[in-house]
């Protein structure tokens, strides 16, 4: 089984409180694939520039991540530039310079097709469901997208959701999206827009999941230090999806394993600049805080 995510591959220049750095690796595909690996197979389908690094790439391919549905194109690559005040659940973008990633136009190998998940990064929700009608019936469909797609495109995006069975947003964009602020009668117009599991990230407050069978409730893994949130999302997607990727149903319990395996990897890649700290990390490091998080949330039978 592998999971095949599409989505952005870029450098990040970023300033937190706790420190800066220019021209970090990132992108939503980048950081999904790095926490995912842990967990199975990854297939990335991107772009690139020529001057992304040959050296992340073969990294990559070391991590068990199969590069070659990326595209290296004439041209520079994805750069963010972004600044976190004291609250580091809000980033205030100072530039974004699109590059070739503006020409971004994803065609998921043939190869790819028959695999059974697939995540779909924060990208035009047109292009979201360009990928779906080119996958071949996979079991878990997940997609993560953020208010600017929800202001420009809401009617492609609530299309892109109704075609999935996993929706990842955080409190201010299901807002945005349903136009109910109230958290539960909000959480009832995504189920209703079409996603089966709404997975809501709320960065220092933890996780929530609803689905038709129950809702569970993952607090955030405590820690004594945060450098940089970015990516946090997109790696609490690849442990979630990585760990669901292996398993044979989408039982409630299965789930609430996932939101915990997602939690713990979103801890690991906060604590450093980019993946830093993900390169550091070995299985036995997650089961660790799996562990410790399941007993402070009393939920060790998991």
């Amino acid at each position: 089984m592998s999971i095949v995510v599409v989505g952005s591959i870029a450098f990040d220049s970023i300033k937190t409180p706790l420190g800066h750095r220019d021209r970090a690796l990132g992108g939503a595909a980048n950081y999904f694939a790095m926490a995912a690996h842990f967990f199975g197979k990854v297939k990335m389908v991107g772009i690139v520039g020529e001057d992304f690094p040959k050296s992340h790439l073969d990294l990559l391919e070391r991590k068990n991540v199969d590069i070659g549905g990326i595209q290296r194109v004439p041209g520079r690559s994805f750069h963010w530039q972004g600044e976190y005040g004291e609250d580091l659940n809000t980033a205030r973008t100072i530039a974004t310079e699109l590059n070739v990633f503006e020409q971004f136009l994803p065609e998921v190998p043939e190869s790819y097709r028959k695999e059974d998940t697939v995540f779909l990064a924060n990208i035009d929700p047109t292009l979201q469901i360009h990928v779906l009608k080119q996958m071949h019936a996979p079991k878990i469909k997940a997609l993560d997208s953020m208010n600017f797609w929800i202001e420009r495109k809401p009617s492609e995006l609530k299309k892109a959701i109704s075609m999935v069975d996993i929706l990842f947003i955080n409190d201010a964009e299901i807002r945005a999206l349903t136009g109910e602020y109230n958290m539960v009668k909000a959480i009832a117009g995504a189920h209703k827009i079409g996603a089966r599991i709404v997975v809501i990230k709320r960065g220092e407050y933890g996780s929530l999941l609803s689905t038709d069978n129950g809702m569970c409730f993952v607090p955030a893994y405590p820690l004594e230090s945060v450098f940089d949130p970015t990516g946090a999302g997109d790696s609490f997607a690849g442990g979630f999806l990585g760990y669901l990727d292996q398993q044979p149903a989408l039982s409630l319990t299965a789930l609430k394993r996932a939101m915990l395996l997602g939690t713990i990897m979103s801890s690991f890649v906060i604590e450093q600049f980019s993946f830093d700290r993900l390169l550091e990390i070995r299985p036995h490091d997650i089961e660790d805080r799996v562990y410790k998080l399941s007993m402070m949330a009393n939920l060790s039978n998991l």
